[in-house]
């Protein structure tokens, strides 16, 4: 067997940033929530926007996801498509499945021991 089919694609991403304005949310024909929202960051001196995009987040993480908020978001990097206006068109994301407040110290390492935990497995 070779390496390549060995070794399991892991895709996590944890980043931390400052909520870029409100987020936005969309009723799915499933009866879903989406909640998208950016965060910026920094990066090699620089800054940069990532959007994020969480489906049907407890309320208490969406009391979380306000303009500004300092926060880590958990989750994994996806590439969707999308036809707009007879065009197909795509965007990239980090699909979250956790964020938590950069105040709450015990989740935040609780967070990212499953990310370490996931990334070893």
């Amino acid at each position: 067997m070779s390496e390549s089919t060995e070794t399991e694609m892991i895709n996590v991403v944890v980043l931390r940033g400052a909520v870029k304005g409100e987020p936005v949310e969309r009723i799915l024909p499933s009866g879903g929530v989406v909640v998208q929202f950016d965060i910026g960051s920094r990066l090699e001196g620089g800054s940069c926007t990532a959007p994020i995009s969480m489906t049907d987040p407890p309320p208490a993480v969406r009391d979380v996801i306000t303009d500004g908020a300092a926060v880590i978001v958990l989750g994994g990097i996806r590439r969707r498509f999308f036809r707009v206006g007879g065009q197909t068109q795509s965007r990239t994301e980090v699909v979250a499945t956790r964020v938590v407040p950069v105040r709450r110290r015990a989740a935040i390492r609780r967070l990212l021991a499953e990310a370490a935990e996931a990334i070893a497995a």
